[in-house]
């Protein structure tokens, strides 16, 4: 909780209130959002360090809680372990103050954690953190009493009008509390067996996650022996959905030396797993989901174009639904299978990211939903799998259908740029042999859902589209052949820079 200074928060609300009558002074977000960068993407509003002044942070929380959340009374703000993060919570919390609302200051904790510990309290919570977008970058995630904001709610923020209120941020004393954290690892308490990880040796690459410490303590009150890999105290941009070769390396390199039966990771603020077998060979995202939702047993599962189509293939779900890629796409696909009672219903990314629309029931015990992006349940659900089929992780992948994906991006790439190239590959089949060549077939599909996804008459699958958090082209393929698909991703990326 904040510290009482010599002046109360409604003290400070009046004062702000009068000063603005007497001077009228007005903040315009559409033009904070133009003039410093800082927008709203696939998740959160997210910009250059540079540009997320106090003043450009004071006022996108200033309009998230006058446009989607203003009869709150209290808000509950945390951060991941980027040096940025700080100073944003600092000018998050004075907002809020300002505001007349409490501060549940939850430290340094996952991004999940924040948000299930909202939903439990029914309080809107903000999450200063850029995921696993460069260094340089970072960003405010805002959730509602119900979860993650609608991109009505983004439209809302973005269209706001605030008062002035000259005071952006103050060295005010913020103490965590641990009850967001408490209470996010009761989850898996109370839903996975006591001691089901007796036996095995996990490997937990830490890095800069904030969720390092918890997945540890976590894994051990399990059973698993647990060895420490790659902690460093300068942040690491992990991308779930483009592992770096080193990590790739590293690794294989680590089950090696370690003997382990599996090697867990998350990305910076712990809503995308990293999951390794005991090869040490990381598993993609959409696998990983797939896997996940078999063992909740879902009847309903929502994911984006980009996931691989060995969902379908699968056979075990009653419904699948794709969307645009991010979450808050996902979300409201998910509301709309709930509303129409389509069973047990998840979501996930191929990212890994993993969303639980409904209570779900296994064995007896009780899995609370959780619509928002999570790295927790899906590591532990395969380990879970693995151990009720008495099987390694890697026979889990290799029970389904196998069409393999990969995934990269060409970084600094501009959105502009991006748009232009898919618009051309959009027009006709020539501009696509002009830029990605003829090697593959006709095209017998094309998805315009999310940038550009194109199917080949030789099964294969390329996708193109414009990150929604940096400067990046992100490329998705889709193969029958692990190493093909890498390589096709790397081919289609090698001639995009060719012809820009």
């Amino acid at each position: 909780m904040i510290a009482d200074d010599e002046y109360t928060s409604s003290d400070l609300n009046l004062q702000t209130q009068h000063r603005m009558l007497i001077l009228g002074n007005k903040i315009y977000l559409e033009n904070i959002a133009k003039d410093s960068g800082v927008r709203f993407g696939t998740s959160g509003a997210r910009g250059l360090v540079s540009d997320m002044t106090d003043r450009v942070c004071w006022a996108y929380t200033t309009a998230f809680l006058q446009e989607v959340m203003p009869g709150a009374k209290r808000v509950v703000l945390g951060h991941d372990l980027r040096p940025s993060s700080p100073a944003i919570v600092q000018a998050c919390a004075t907002s809020i103050q300002a505001q007349g609302m409490d501060t549940i200051y939850a430290g340094a904790l996952p991004t999940p954690a924040l948000a299930f510990y909202a939903l439990q309290e029914q309080i809107p919570a903000i999450m200063v953190t850029g995921s696993h977008i460069p260094f340089d970058r970072n960003g405010i995630k805002f959730y509602t009493d119900e979860g993650e904001i609608s991109k009505d709610h983004e439209a809302a923020i973005t269209q706001a009008i605030i008062p002035d209120a000259d005071v952006y941020s103050s060295a005010m004393e913020l103490l965590p509390v641990a009850a967001p954290l408490d209470v996010y690892r009761e989850r898996y308490r109370k839903f996975f067996p006591e001691g089901f990880l007796r036996g095995m040796r996990i490997g937990v690459y830490e890095h800069s996650s904030v969720a390092r410490d918890f997945l540890t303590d976590l894994l051990r009150q399990f059973g698993a022996v647990v060895v420490s890999l790659g902690r460093t105290n300068s942040f690491v941009p992990i991308d779930t959905e483009a592992v770096s070769e080193e990590d790739q390396a590293l690794g294989r390199e680590w089950a090696k030396v370690h003997r382990l039966d599996a090697l867990l990771s998350t990305d910076g603020d712990a809503d995308r797993p990293l999951i390794g077998d005991e090869t040490g060979r990381w598993l993609r995202g959409d696998v990983v989901g797939l896997l996940c939702a078999q063992y909740l047993n879902a009847h309903t599962v929502v994911t984006p174009v980009s996931s691989t189509t060995a969902i379908e293939r699968r056979g075990v779900f009653a419904h699948v639904m794709r969307t645009k890629i991010g979450s808050p796409y996902v979300i409201s696909a998910m509301q709309t299978a709930i509303t129409a009672e389509k069973g047990g219903v998840v979501g996930f990314e191929a990212n890994g990211g993993f969303l639980v629309g409904n209570t779900f029931e296994r064995n007896g015990r009780i899995l609370e939903s959780l619509p928002t992006r999570d790295a927790v349940l899906p590591i532990l659900a395969l380990l879970a799998l693995a151990r009720e089929r008495s099987v390694p992780l890697s026979a889990l992948s290799a029970s389904l259908p196998q069409r393999f994906t990969a995934s990269d991006r060409i970084k600094e790439f501009p959105t502009e740029r991006s748009q232009a190239l898919i618009a051309n590959l959009s027009s006709s089949h020539q501009a696509i042999i002009a830029v990605l060549g003829n090697s593959y077939g006709n095209v017998v599909g094309q998805d315009e859902t999310d940038g550009l996804r194109l199917t080949f008459a030789s099964s294969q699958i390329i996708h193109l589209r414009p990150s929604g958090n940096a400067p990046e082209l992100r490329c998705y393929a889709e193969t029958d052949s692990e190493e093909q698909a890498r390589e096709l991703v790397r081919m289609v990326l090698e001639r995009v820079r060719a012809a820009s």
